[in-house]
């Protein structure tokens, strides 16, 4: 499909061990859309990072069909290579250079001319706030600063898709939105983002789709809030102006937890659209008039706990 970022189909890689092959990846089928931001989650050891390495022409899959950019991942890695970025929690910063003679460096690397090379360097630094420190050795950097450099320097060759493997690994609060907003920022303008983080918070916040990885198996795919869905603690709360309207509330839901002091009721819901318009339509039709309404799901936590969990259940019971 030429408006996918990534198409793979049964993507397959494993390792000799002592007791045979340990698959890492176990037939996975990923669909990325360009322009958007696309994350996968799963535990230590899921397969994350053999996932970008395969992506990023790193490593040979040992199976399955693979698009990244339009190119054929077997055929074309060449193409792969020209077309993508690739930042990972181990920034590529030379320590010894300037942050500007870090991002000339990368333009040499880019075959640009040295005029268009100090045009480049000069409109990062600008864009990643870092005119100030543009000649400073970039081992004075703070570990933001340092990220923010790594990231100016994948962008010198202008890649289509970027592959952000753990970006803000040990960043603080601060420096990680800053972070967020510029990868935002950067799907704005068309790039493609392919995420990997242990910071559910930040799935949550950036991804327009998230899929979870566990033991080399796909095991959940969607929006947050799909996901979210997906597991049970999900529900509506309901305010009422008086008691009459909560117990006449309670009696017609037939299920719930009413608090006379606080006037709530709390309905178990996936919180989905259809739940909420269902539960205000039948009030609304018994003239139960409602105060205030807040839907309470899950967070990305409670799914990574709850379906990790399971699966491990299920690894287990197969043994």
């Amino acid at each position: 499909m030429t408006n996918l970022a990534i198409a793979a189909t049964g993507l397959r890689k494993s390792y000799p061990g002592k007791d045979g092959d340990k698959v890492v990846l176990d037939g996975i089928d990923l669909h990325v859309p360009q322009g958007t931001i696309f994350s996968l989650l799963g535990p230590n050891g899921a397969g994350k990072t053999t996932t970008v390495q395969i992506l990023s022409t790193l490593m040979r899959a040992d199976g399955g069909e693979v698009q990244v950019a339009g190119f054929d991942l077997a055929r074309q890695a060449d193409d792969v290579r020209g077309a993508i970025g690739v930042t990972g929690q181990y920034s590529a910063v030379d320590k010894l250079l300037t942050g500007e003679e870090n991002l000339l460096l990368m333009a040499d690397l880019h075959h640009l001319s040295r005029k268009d090379g100090k045009r480049k360097a000069a409109e990062l630094l600008e864009r990643f706030d870092l005119v100030e420190a543009a000649r400073k050795p970039a081992s004075t950097y703070s570990g933001g600063m340092a990220r923010r450099l790594d990231l100016a320097m994948t962008l010198v060759g202008d890649p289509r898709l970027i592959f952000l493997d753990e970006p803000t690994t040990g960043l603080d609060p601060r420096s990680r939105r800053s972070m967020w907003q510029i990868v935002r920022e950067l799907v704005a303008s068309g790039v493609t983002i392919f995420l990997t983080t242990q910071y559910l918070e930040e799935a949550d916040q950036l991804a327009d789709h998230i899929a979870l990885l566990d033991h080399g198996t796909l095991i959940a795919e969607g929006t947050a809030d799909e996901l979210k869905r997906l597991i049970p603690g999900g529900h509506i709360q309901l305010t009422f102006a008086d008691a009459r309207l909560l117990d006449a509330a309670h009696v017609l839901v037939g299920t719930g937890i009413a608090d006379p002091e606080t006037l709530t009721l709390r309905v178990p819901s996936d919180g989905g659209v259809d739940a909420v318009r269902e539960l205000l339509v039948a009030l609304d039709e018994r003239s139960i008039g409602v105060a205030e309404m807040s839907v309470h799901t899950p967070d990305l936590d409670d799914v990574f706990l709850t379906l990790t969990g399971q699966q491990n259940q299920k690894q287990e019971a197969t043994r």
